[in-house]
């Protein structure tokens, strides 16, 4: 059993990232030891499902693997395979099972691929007895608030289901490896990331919502807020900056609530100020921000830098009071719009984002209204915007008057002919413009047989030009030539 493994391992760690650095060695004398059994390197895959947070994750997730020793493929023919998965709506589980059926037919396949799952979607107990009961041949299954335990969780699958030292699988019962957490108050500095990008970085600066709107599931899954201190935020930036990071994405589930539960208290903005004085770093983007935090010093911080990026995310979800009231989300209909109002007599720029539900339980005619209302009024660049999906262990779930699907679709229409209006008024009036653009890659898309790349200008829109490799990672000045809704397509003046 693992337990008298361990007795005789008697030099681990207690502490971390101390704990995992010293699994991390393990696992590259397992993986060693299987490259010379399979004469070839190991492979990984991971598909990640949802949010910026979740792709962050990932980041952190395949620095591990590398650091270990395997070596990232692009399918999921991979000798580990893992998912980290979103559970923000009820379509992203099912996209995860869906995939899940076609993983089981690989392994069947190739009996010695290991199939992990990690991820918001791991934290609801129906899930994981899911997987349990029905999906038998996944090996290691891991939640948000442990993902710096992968080589740890990793050496005990191996431990459990093979014989590492004659590197060969042993005639035990298959053991499925599960590590939830249902909450903690730990943040592990210092283990190694994989950025996917050399010039960009996304930033945690925190983990976790104490906001419990009554239609989200995330702090049941992300559990409650935890800051990081804001030294181990700057010294991580500085370091990416130094291999030639030139944007950072600071990342919270509420950014504006960054710094409330540290010892020693700090503003988002205070924060912010601090980001800004890193020498090399180009551009600063953050996300999420909730109305109700939003400060009229970070809001000052903003008109006074040059790095932070002319846009904001600011989701409304509904232009209803009194559905907002039913939401918990701690502010009206008009505390909203004279936040926008703040926020465009400091930048007339700027550009503004949003999320909206639709179809959320109660919603009238009257209260869709009050959301087009909203749309009109603020203009905003783009919009996030979604049809409730009820999610199980949310107050909302239980709520009554659930809308009639029929009447959703057309509401959703509706609002969506109005959001695509703006947003091609607000990318039409830059036409004719030279705008620093960072280009981020090679574009595929737009008009494959044109050798495009793509890149995205301070206010977030993207912007197709033809142009070499060597341009990705660089900020060059872009002629806007012509307007195409959402986007540009873009000529360079070089």
């Amino acid at each position: 059993m693992i337990e008298d493994i361990y007795r005789i391992l008697d030099t681990i760690p207690e502490h971390e990232p101390e704990r995992q650095f010293f699994f991390i060695k393990k696992m590259q004398d397992i993986v060693y030891a299987k490259e010379q059994e399979y004469g070839r390197k190991l492979t990984y895959h991971i598909s990640t499902f949802g949010c910026q947070m979740n792709f962050k994750d990932s980041e952190k997730l395949a620095g591990v693997l590398e650091e270990i020793g395997f070596t990232e493929v692009d399918d999921e023919k991979a000798d580990f395979c893992l998912y980290n998965t979103c559970t923000v709506r009820e379509n992203a589980n099912s996209r995860v099972y869906g995939r899940l059926g076609y993983l089981g037919k690989l392994k069947s396949r190739k009996p010695e691929m290991i199939i992990a799952m990690c991820g918001c979607m791991m934290q609801e107990e129906h899930v994981v007895e899911t997987i349990k009961k029905s999906y038998r041949f996944v090996d290691i299954i891991f939640g948000t608030h442990n993902i710096y335990k992968l080589a740890e969780l990793l050496y005990q699958y191996y431990l459990y289901n093979d014989d590492v030292k004659k590197a060969k699988p042993v005639k035990r019962k298959h053991r499925m490896i599960v590590d939830i957490l249902k909450g903690t108050d730990k943040i592990v500095e210092e283990l190694p990331s994989k950025l996917k990008a050399s010039f960009k970085a996304g930033i945690n600066i925190m983990f976790g919502c104490n906001n419990f709107c009554t239609y989200c599931i995330v702090p049941y899954v992300r559990g409650r807020e935890r800051s990081r201190k804001p030294d181990d935020i700057i010294n991580e930036i500085k370091d990416f900056v130094s291999k030639g990071v030139i944007e950072v994405m600071l990342l919270g589930q509420n950014v504006n609530s960054y710094g409330k539960n540290l010892d020693e208290p700090i503003s988002f903005a205070e924060l912010l100020r601090r980001v800004d004085d890193i020498e090399g770093l180009k551009r600063i983007r953050f996300m999420t921000s909730h109305p109700k935090d939003l400060s009229d010093e970070l809001i000052e911080v903003m008109k006074n830098s040059k790095k932070v990026c002319r846009h904001i995310h600011l989701p409304v979800q509904s232009g209803s009071s009194r559905l907002l009231k039913k939401m918990n989300r701690v502010y009206s209909k008009e505390d909203y719009l004279k936040l926008i109002d703040k926020i465009r007599a400091a930048m007339p720029d700027i550009a503004i984002t949003t999320d909206i539900i639709v179809g959320f339980p109660g919603e009238t005619e009257e209260d869709f209204r009050e959301t087009l209302d909203v749309v009109r009024y603020a203009k905003y660049s783009s919009a996030f915007t979604f049809i409730y999906s009820k999610r199980t262990g949310t107050p909302a779930a239980s709520f009554p008057d659930q809308v009639d699907s029929n009447v959703i679709k057309d509401r959703f229409d509706r609002l969506l002919k109005e959001v695509n209006k703006y947003s091609e008024e607000f990318a039409k009036s830059l036409e004719g413009q030279t705008l620093p653009v960072l280009v981020e890659e090679r574009d595929r898309e737009v008009e494959p047989d044109k050798n495009y790349l793509t890149g995205r200008l301070d206010n977030n829109l993207l912007v197709h030009f033809e142009g070499s490799d060597e341009l990705i990672g660089q900020i060059i000045n872009v002629k806007l030539k012509e307007c195409k809704g959402f986007y540009y397509i873009g000529e360079t003046d070089t």
